[in-house]
């Protein structure tokens, strides 16, 4: 039972609520960006280049036993029992690693200003005082002014 318990309060502390949520919003978020890169950014792009589809870019390496190439899309030559390298997924892949990248900074850095703006530096204890007599600097726990030697 004590497992459990100890478990449970592990789990319930904050900081692990808190990891757990953002890994969740994190999944999410890279669903929502690889959506984007694969249906929004990357058909102009192919569009742009010829009518390439990145994501069937790929090299044989190694016919299929099956069906002899050419192959159309990779689940073709997948089918066929070929063995490819897969550039343009790579490069989706890249695209969209960067995107969430650029994301993340952008987000991190606007925290960062937010927190800035809102938390106001602690003025720092003074550490010197003023003597009445002579008004030099004197530290703050002396009693008598070395410059005057009066009673602080």
């Amino acid at each position: 039972m004590s497992v459990l318990k100890d478990f449970q309060g592990f789990v319930m502390r904050g900081n692990v609520v808190d990891m757990a949520v953002g890994i969740i919003i994190g999944a999410s978020f890279g669903a929502i960006v690889k959506s984007l890169v694969d249906d929004v950014i990357m058909p102009p792009i192919g569009l742009a280049l010829g009518n390439v589809d990145f994501s069937n870019l790929f090299v044989v390496l190694k016919d299929g036993a099956k069906l002899p190439p050419p192959y159309a899309t990779i689940a073709q030559a997948h089918a066929a029992g070929a063995v490819t390298l897969n550039y343009g997924l790579f490069i989706n892949t890249v695209i969209t690693f960067i995107i969430v990248a650029i994301a993340v900074f952008i987000l991190i850095r606007a925290m960062m200003h937010l927190q800035n703006r809102l938390i106001k530096p602690v003025a720092a204890a003074p550490t010197t005082k003023e003597c009445p007599q002579c008004c030099s600097a004197i530290n703050i726990n002396a009693k008598r002014c070395p410059n005057c030697t009066s009673s602080v």
